[in-house]
């Protein structure tokens, strides 16, 4: 097998990155958009010592799990993975894999893996998007995702897995943007003004965000346009710039200004109000998020005299409706301006018993002088730094919730806390924050070995 050849494939699996898997000739080739079942037709692109990957140029013989996308340009944006896959296979590989990898990494023979929980539609769940910009040949102003492994942008004027109501004020504003002759940012040179346009909707109460990012701290005429777009859309509850100067991949620079209106949209999660800015954290799939919170309050069994440390807090999303069923929550932050919405969210609910701390889990968990029966974790993709997890040890919570995005830093940091400490794994029950994609959100639940202890 050379690059360039074409051969005809049988695809038996799904990899991690959501690409189809077959074997030619005792080698494994992987190959996008496909999915197990499918007889295909491949180009090899590149061949390494271990694997090749190929092209799909035609499907021979379809998979009884393909479908037919419900978006025009599925095989060429990278925002979604999985359009051409049926949603309950999707939800069969995505448990298959998390339970494959807690084997492999963590080393559970049999992981207490529950099926993936039931939640709303795999269509019209992001309550945010985040579209870069670009100028075409033509002069026209695009917005999109990128194609896959690349930094070419797929112009949408709609997009079927964010909130409907994004849709209609995608197109509109592209040309605003171009009748206004505001630049675009050109990321190869470091020039031009406009980098991102992000939308962002409260899916409970209706109210819409629209932010600029730029590349510059003033946009001339933005003032004007953002009074006609409060007026065109009544939604629209604010207009926001964010100033994002440095040549790199980060998409939200430090400082945002709200242009006009409001620098917040309401939303209702759990039954409380939060204030959430533009570039606040939020779960991109409220519904998802609010199931995965239901789940753990039952799993918890709480009776209202627990201490609880709520690791990774950021705006109180989950801090604040645990702290109405608890005697008292200690929520850490690193993000001063996270750390503040959460405290004015607290405020607006009248939650008071909450104690915020600013700072790194690392730094704050080894210094905290309490006996927390419970503590939650919600890290980012690179899971937990040593220091946190030989401090949770040390607290001896009898519970413990892992909440991760990360199948395999979790296995890893679930394998440590079992080993080093008086733990076992009593369950793991996953959800599907984000259908149509490769990602999969888990929650783990220790709990202490001694049942006499809990």
């Amino acid at each position: 097998m050379q690059q360039g050849s074409r051969i005809e494939l049988e695809i038996t699996d799904l990899n991690q990155t959501g690409e189809g898997v077959g074997r030619y000739q005792g080698q494994v080739v992987f190959v996008a958009d496909t999915v197990t079942g499918d007889r295909v037709l491949v180009r090899i692109d590149r061949c390494l010592r271990h694997y090749a990957e190929g092209k799909l140029l035609e499907i021979l013989s379809p998979s009884p799990h393909r479908l037919r996308a419900r978006c025009i340009v599925a095989d060429k944006c990278g925002g979604c993975q999985w359009q051409h896959i049926e949603d309950s296979y999707q939800s069969q590989v995505k448990l298959q894999q998390i339970t494959e990898t807690l084997k492999r990494i963590g080393g559970f023979s049999d992981p207490p893996v529950a099926p993936l929980l039931p939640t709303t539609s795999p269509l019209g769940y992001r309550n945010k998007a985040t579209y870069p910009l670009r100028r075409s040949a033509t002069g026209t102003v695009q917005a999109g995702y990128y194609r896959s492994r690349s930094h070419q942008i797929i112009n949408l004027n709609q997009c079927p897995v964010q909130d409907v109501r994004l849709n209609p004020l995608l197109a509109t504003i592209k040309q605003d943007i171009a009748e206004q002759g505001w630049s675009i940012y050109n990321e190869e040179k470091h020039q031009g003004k406009l980098r991102h346009l992000a939308l962002r909707i409260g899916r409970r109460t209706g109210e819409i965000l629209l932010t600029l990012i730029s590349k510059d701290e003033e946009v001339q005429g933005l003032q004007a346009m953002a009074q006609v777009w409060l007026e065109r859309y009544p939604e629209v509850v604010g207009v926001a710039l964010n100033y994002n100067p440095q040549k790199s991949n980060v998409i939200f620079g430090e400082q945002t200004r709200t242009i006009a209106g409001q620098p917040y949209l309401r939303e209702i999660f759990a039954g409380l109000t939060y204030h959430l800015a533009a570039d606040t954290f939020f779960q991109v799939n409220t519904e998802a998020a609010e199931a995965l919170l239901g789940f753990i309050v039952e799993q918890l069994n709480l009776q209202g005299n627990e201490t609880l440390i709520d690791a990774y807090c950021g705006i109180g999303t989950f801090t604040l409706p645990l702290a109405k069923q608890v005697h008292h929550v200690f929520g850490i932050e690193s993000q001063t301006a996270s750390l503040a919405q959460a405290q004015n969210n607290a405020k607006i609910n009248q939650i008071n018993n909450i104690t915020f701390l600013e700072g790194t889990v690392e730094n704050i968990l080894p210094r905290l002088d309490v006996s927390p029966d419970i503590i939650i974790i919600d890290p980012p993709r690179k899971g937990c730094h040593p220091l946190v997890l030989d401090s949770i040890l040390r607290l001896k919570p009898k519970q413990i919730v892992y909440i991760s995005c990360q199948g395999a830093t979790l296995a890893r940091d679930l394998q440590y806390m079992c080993q080093k400490g008086d733990y076992f794994l009593d369950l793991v029950q996953p959800i599907d924050f984000f259908p149509q994609t490769v990602h999969l959100e888990s929650a783990a639940f220790l709990r202490q070995s001694d049942p006499n202890m809990i």
